[in-house]
């Protein structure tokens, strides 16, 4: 399953006063797996930059003024996106503003050529799922950080990728998934609190073989009533069952399977 977890930062509030995209960010993942893929770009709106959004973005006129316009980045936008389910905190905003450039453009071209996002991809409001997973408390993105132990600690200002990128671990996290497995010994090691390199197998304990093996109590006559009637509804159903070719343990530290 290919996910593009994005964010956007904009002129304003609301794209039907004309305000723009300014920034775009997103991050591939493939099967909850990073795939190292990404997509950022700084836009000129063409218009200015509202005060009050600078304040949270700190993107001026001046940073913008000599980036590519929407319609330069279109198609290369629409090519990273399309097909993706998008994941994206308080979706109907940022959705809002990229089919309101698609509609921009699709006019200036004379045909519907790129979009809607809602025709072409999945999206998933992060916000909505957090909303349902922890009512009534703060689900802001730097909220979510906090609740699930999430480093945001160099965000000072919103961006896009950045903010992208801290969703797309805010999500993992939501959706109780591991974000990684790697078994590659080249894989960089980790670095302890005092920065010295951890081997890669270092957290990993093997237990004494030597150990004292836990007590197994008996089953009771009862216990032992239900577990045969259990095996034998297996055996109706499906013809066998591979209890049945378990061979008696002498004790419970003795195990063995017949082959």
């Amino acid at each position: 399953m290919r996910q593009v977890i994005l964010d956007t930062e904009t002129t304003g509030i609301d794209p039907r006063d004309g305000h723009r995209l300014i920034e775009v960010g997103a991050v591939e993942m493939v099967n909850r797996r990073f795939t190292g893929n990404t997509y950022h770009q700084f836009i000129n709106p063409e218009r200015d930059i509202e005060a009050e959004a600078v304040g949270i973005h700190g993107i001026t006129n001046e940073r913008v003024a000599d980036e590519p316009v929407f319609a330069d980045i279109a198609d290369e936008f629409w090519h990273f996106i399309k097909g993706a389910e998008l994941v994206i905190h308080n979706a109907p905003f940022d959705v809002g503003f990229i089919d309101h450039e698609f509609e921009r453009l699709n006019a200036m071209r004379g045909e519907p050529l790129l979009g809607p996002v809602a025709k072409h991809c999945g999206v998933l409001d992060t916000l909505t799922m957090a909303r349902e997973k922890h009512p009534g408390q703060r689900n802001s993105l730097d909220a979510l950080c906090k609740r699930y132990d999430i480093d945001n600690g160099h965000r000072v200002l919103h961006g896009a990728l950045l903010d992208a990128e801290i969703l797309a671990d805010v999500y993992l996290a939501m959706t109780g998934g591991q974000t990684a497995l790697s078994l590659d010994a080249s894989a960089t090691p980790a670095v302890d609190a005092a920065g010295n390199q951890q081997s890669a197998t270092q957290g990993v304990q093997r237990l004494d073989e030597q150990r004292a093996r836990l007590a197994v109590p008996p089953l009771t006559h009862e216990e032992q009533q239900a577990h045969e009637a259990r095996l034998q509804g297996i055996r109706d159903s499906a013809g066998q069952c591979l209890w049945d070719h378990l061979d008696v343990p002498t004790s419970p530290d003795e195990p063995t399977v017949s082959h």
